[in-house]
């Protein structure tokens, strides 16, 4: 039978890690928590996939080129690699997003793997209904990859335990859940999500 749930990782780079270009507070406090659920999705034989910001140097995506954000995640860097501690399976499925100059590219569904298959292509292929979400952050990458999960029609829970947030203005994250769980996504934790996947 082909698998239903999936775990999908947002944006876990040291980027975003406290010291990163982009570093976000509290990133630390998740990755052990994230690994639980890599833990539980491998023991259940469930697909765990991973999107990394791919950018070049030179995008509209960072402020010295008319965008908001400072430069971080630059492809084959230091900074685009995956936070310490993070234990990704072997076989996981890593897709790559941002690499467009033109665009922003937040959501993971604007992301590809190495063989150039979108992320909707491989969960369709994988008969995958469900997508359990963490990672960074939740007012950015987070929300828009849950708001066009929801559009395909797939089911989502948020791992409020497992995601973390910029916070450009106060409640940005706060917001961001509102707004996606209003979509008709469902949050839950570790301990919630455990003995249902």
């Amino acid at each position: 039978m082909k698998p239903k749930e999936a775990l999908l990782i947002v944006d876990l780079q040291n980027d975003f890690c406290a010291g990163g270009a982009l570093g976000i507070k509290g990133t630390g406090s998740i990755i052990p928590v994230i690994n639980k659920y890599i833990k539980t999705f491998v023991s259940k034989k469930l697909p765990v996939l991973a999107t990394r910001d791919w950018h070049p140097k030179k995008t509209g995506h960072f402020k010295e080129f008319g965008g908001v954000w400072p430069r971080h995640c630059i492809k084959n860097t230091k900074g685009a690699a995956f936070c310490p501690g993070l234990r990704l399976p072997e076989d996981v499925i890593l897709l790559y997003k941002g690499m467009d100059p033109e665009k922003d590219s937040y959501s993971a569904f604007h992301a590809q793997d190495k063989k150039g298959r979108s992320l909707l292509s491989i969960l369709r292929k994988s008969g995958i209904e469900e997508l359990y979400i963490g990672g960074l952050a939740t007012d950015y990458c987070v929300k828009f990859t849950t708001r066009d999960a929801l559009k395909k029609r797939l089911k989502v829970k948020i791992l409020s335990d497992a995601v973390k947030g910029v916070n450009l203005e106060p409640g940005d994250s706060e917001d961001a859940i509102r707004q996606i769980v209003k979509l008709g996504a469902k949050k839950t934790t570790f301990r919630k999500a455990v003995y249902k996947i």
